[in-house]
C-alpha cells in the first residue's frame, strides 16, 4: 500500500515460539544494525502533541540511507491504528544533517537497534533488540491490497502472535523515539 503503513510494535513474554515459525517457514530477508536519529523543526515541535503523531528520521541501516516521514492517525481512545509514511533512500546523511541544521530542525533522539527481519505471508516481521528498552518484535503488512482495513489487519496480527504461543503481549503506540525519550509516560498496553 503506497504511503500508508499498517503495523504494530510489541513486546511478547516468548519470542522463541515465533522465531522458529519464521525460520521453518518464513523467508528470511535481512539482519541489520541500524541508527535512526529523529528531527523536528523549530516551528512545528513535533513532541508537543501527546501522543507524538509525527516523525521524522534519518535511517543508517548498515551503511544505506534513507529519509522517512510518518504522520500517526490515532483512533478514539488515542491509540495509533495506521499511519502516512513518505520514505526515500538519501545517498549522502551528512549533507541530509547539514540541510536539517539550516532549515533549523533539530535531532532529538537517536534510536539504535539490530533488526531481523522475515516476510511472512503479508508481512514482513522484524525482531529488534533496541538499546535501552530491550527487545521488541514488529508486524508490518507488505500485502498488495489496497483495501486493507487497519484494525483488521492489526487484530490479525495479533491473533497470530497469541496463536504462535509468544505468552503476554504489550503493545507499544508510541514508537521506540518516544520510549527513551519520556519512559515516565509510556506505559505499554496489554492485549
Amino acid at each position: 500500500m503506497k504511503n500508508i503503513e499498517i503495523e504494530i510494535q510489541v513486546q511478547v513474554e516468548h519470542v522463541a515460539p515465533l522465531k522458529e515459525l519464521l525460520d521453518k517457514s518464513g523467508t528470511f530477508k535481512s539482519m541489520n544494525h541500524q541508527r535512526d536519529e529523529y528531527f523536528t523543526p523549530s516551528h512545528r515541535d513535533f513532541l508537543s502533541v501527546r501522543p507524538a503523531k509525527e516523525w521524522l528520521r534519518v535511517r543508517d541501516s548498515d551503511g544505506v540511507y534513507s529519509i522517512n516521514y510518518k504522520y500517526w492517525h490515532l483512533n478514539e481512545e488515542g491509540k495509533s491504528t495506521y499511519c502516512d509514511e513518505y520514505e526515500t533512500p538519501i545517498s549522502d546523511i551528512e549533507q541530509m544533517r547539514n540541510i536539517f541544521s539550516a532549515l533549523d530542525f533539530t535531532a532529538r533522539i537517536t534510536v539504535d537497534k539490530t533488526r531481523s527481519a522475515w516476510i511472512y505471508n503479508d508481512w514482513e516481521i522484524s525482531l529488534d533488540s533496541v538499546e535501552g528498552l530491550g527487545d521488541f518484535v514488529e508486524i508490518e503488512y507488505k500485502g498488495a491490497n489496497e483495501v486493507v482495513d487497519p484494525t483488521q489487519e492489526t487484530n490479525k496480527m495479533v491473533a497470530f502472535l497469541k496463536h504462535t504461543g509468544c505468552g503476554t503481549i504489550s503493545r507499544n503506540y508510541v514508537g521506540y523515539p518516544f520510549q527513551l525519550l519520556y519512559p515516565d509516560e509510556v506505559k505499554l498496553d496489554t492485549l
